[in-house]
């Protein structure tokens, strides 16, 4: 499928079992990246992300999601990149539903970054009536790819190495030199 194409509206999970999801992260001007602490996730700390529902591209997924979870505006941020393509992760076996038809077994991600252009106090986790997050704080860029839940380690530290060469030089990889872009 063609990504500037919408999700077909009958399929939400796709014929190997992976949801269509997009990923969203925020850097400030010093490319420092919004970690928001998840409701009710024991201290699970996460970049904002959701589902793609059917009959909206990617881009449009996006948008909503940043809007209903950190209540942000599409004036308030510059599309700065996003993921060449789909990157998966699969769940562990103890959160797959099993009884729920078709069957998810992760997650398909496509990955955008964006950069606040609005003052800070734009952000608001509450904007939407079932906010997903209670906190948010600006970390370093790399910072995530360690401290989120081990089963998105890996597409954190793809979805990241992708998107670093839209920022300054010494965000481009975590050992110190230069992607090629």
């Amino acid at each position: 499928m063609n990504l500037e194409h919408v999700i077909d509206n009958e399929r939400v999970i796709d014929r190997e079992g992976f949801r269509p999801n997009v990923g969203i992260v925020i850097c400030n001007a010093e490319d420092q990246v919004l970690w928001g602490r998840r409701i009710n996730g024991r201290d699970s700390w996460q970049f904002p992300q959701g589902g793609v529902h059917g009959g909206e591209s990617p881009e449009e997924a996006m948008y909503r999601e940043l809007e209903e979870e950190v209540g942000l505006r599409p004036e308030a941020v510059e599309l700065l990149g996003r993921t060449q393509g789909w990157l998966h992760y699969r769940l562990p076996k103890r959160f797959i539903r099993k009884t729920e038809s078709p069957v998810c077994i992760g997650q398909k991600q496509i990955w955008f970054l964006l950069r606040l252009t609005a003052p800070e106090s734009a952000i608001k986790l509450d904007a939407h009536e079932d906010p997903e997050f209670d906190d948010w704080r600006w970390v370093s860029y790399w910072f995530p790819v360690s401290a989120v839940v081990d089963f998105k380690q890996a597409v954190y530290r793809q979805a990241l190495a992708q998107l670093a060469g839209r920022l300054a030089p010494r965000q481009r990889n975590p050992r110190g030199r230069r992607r090629q872009r």
